[in-house]
């Protein structure tokens, strides 16, 4: 039986978010979404809540504070580091790739353009972190 995950959804673009959830809703999943429109709010909540989320859903093209550097921060950070950060991205940009990776995140997920294809890639995503044995930090 596959866990409910605390998933913690940082983009700036609604669209995006409504996608998101749209596909966790059309695959009938009960996962727990909290959602952050950039890095900087994302920190004041891992911040201020005692539940840390399973994993965090992390875009790299954002505001005030970009994917990478929440990324770096996150990873400072003798608790949140322990935090499993999937990048969810447009960018298929090699430098942001390797970057991600040395910084330390659990994987890289290009968004593609269909929404079949992005329902595919979100389902298999979070069937795979539900199952998985997480630290709870």
């Amino acid at each position: 039986m596959n866990n409910v995950l605390n998933i913690l959804l940082i983009e700036d673009d609604a669209i995006e978010v409504m996608k998101l959830n749209r596909a966790i809703s059309s695959l009938n999943l009960d996962h727990n979404i909290i959602e952050a429109n950039n890095g900087e709010d994302a920190l004041m909540l891992l911040e201020q809540n005692e539940n840390l989320p399973d994993i965090i859903l992390l875009d790299l093209n954002m505001p005030k504070i970009n994917g990478v550097e929440f990324l770096s921060i996150l990873k400072n950070n003798e608790v949140l580091k322990y935090v499993p950060t999937i990048i969810l991205t447009t960018s298929s940009n090699q430098k942001d790739l390797l970057e991600c990776y040395k910084i330390g995140i659990a994987g890289y997920v290009l968004k593609p353009l269909k929404y079949d294809e992005y329902v595919l890639k979100i389902e298999n995503l979070l069937n795979y972190w539900s199952m998985n044995e997480l630290i709870k930090a």
